[in-house]
């Protein structure tokens, strides 16, 4: 654990380095935080912790699954398209696709507490603040691999903290539990016995730690009757993360979490994007430079929609 914490040592040092070097310089030379982004962003390792949505996968057994299929006008459009025409490219230049989401809380997620409290925020008045914030991740994946049903206690808290120090105020904890390993086999993945973070652990992650939220790989926080965790989280308006995957990819300390999430209005439920950005000596995960986004790879053959209708680049598929 001391290589970890010496690593973020070292990449809030550079951060703050890179802040005071750009205080020191006359205002017009002055790039706000671009500094530190060229400095410390630019060439830290990027890991996704998000499973992309599909129409198969695993879901709470109460809902049903997503559909995807083609976009078809919605209205004629004199010499391009007919009402109830499917686009193509071919035809029309583009293609689109419809999703028939059966429910808001389904795959990598964020929990507002509207879930479940008539009084709580929705998703989208969570505010911006949400965007970057100091990640922890504590592992109890060695005592899940013993028991299937194992929840994150206050002693593993406290343990991760003699070994890391203490969890910074307004961090993301996530709980490493190598369950998302399993989300190719749906059944078994929404089923119990699964990990989970017992509410002791929750309050002492809150109350005393004073946390933004935690995370977890499996799609409930426990597995007690009346999901007594969840319960207690949303009906004292906290938020958490459902679904997250790679936090094995991912250092304990030193990391910075930047949390994306649909923003649908009242929303009581966000399909979110979690990205993990840990020091540039970080063994997994992709810099700027290797993965720079524009102009992105182009696809190995054209895209056709499988019998499912997600785009794929398979040769010949219908």
């Amino acid at each position: 654990m001391t290589s970890n914490y010496a690593s973020a040592a070292a990449f809030l040092a550079s951060t703050l380095v890179s802040s005071y070097a750009c205080a020191q310089q006359p205002l017009q030379q002055q790039t706000g935080l671009w500094s530190v982004y060229e400095q410390s962003i630019k060439g830290a390792k990027h890991i996704d912790l998000t499973h992309a949505f599909a129409p198969v996968q695993p879901v709470w057994p109460g809902f049903g699954h997503a559909e995807f299929k083609a976009t078809t006008a919605g209205a004629d459009i004199p010499n391009y398209v007919a009402k109830g025409d499917e686009y193509t490219y071919a035809k029309h230049g583009f293609v689109a696709t419809s999703y028939l989401l059966t429910t808001d809380q389904y795959g990598t997620q964020l929990d507002p507490p509207a879930h479940w409290d008539e009084y709580g925020a929705t998703i989208s008045d969570l505010p911006a603040t949400y965007a970057v914030r100091p990640l922890a991740v504590i592992p109890i994946h060695e005592k899940v691999a013993a028991d299937p049903g194992y929840h994150l206690s206050v002693q593993d808290i406290r343990d991760w903290e003699t070994q890391n120090g203490q969890i910074p105020e307004g961090a993301v904890v996530m709980v490493r539990s190598d369950w998302y390993k399993g989300w190719n086999d749906p059944v078994r993945f929404a089923s119990k016995p699964h990990p989970g973070v017992g509410l002791d652990a929750l309050k002492f992650l809150h109350l005393e730690r004073k946390i933004l939220l935690h995370g977890h790989e499996p799609l409930d926080t426990d597995t007690t009757p009346t999901l007594e965790g969840e319960s207690w989280l949303l009906h004292n308006h906290f938020t958490q993360a459902e679904g997250v995957a790679n936090l094995d990819k991912v250092p304990e300390t030193g990391a910075l979490i930047s949390i994306g999430f649909a923003k649908p209005l009242g929303g009581t439920g966000g399909y979110a994007r979690y990205v993990a950005i840990a020091p540039a000596e970080w063994p997994h995960g992709v810099t700027v430079a290797e993965a720079p986004g524009a102009p992105l790879p182009k696809q190995s053959a054209p895209l056709r929609r499988d019998d499912k209708g997600v785009m794929r680049p398979e040769a010949g598929a219908k």
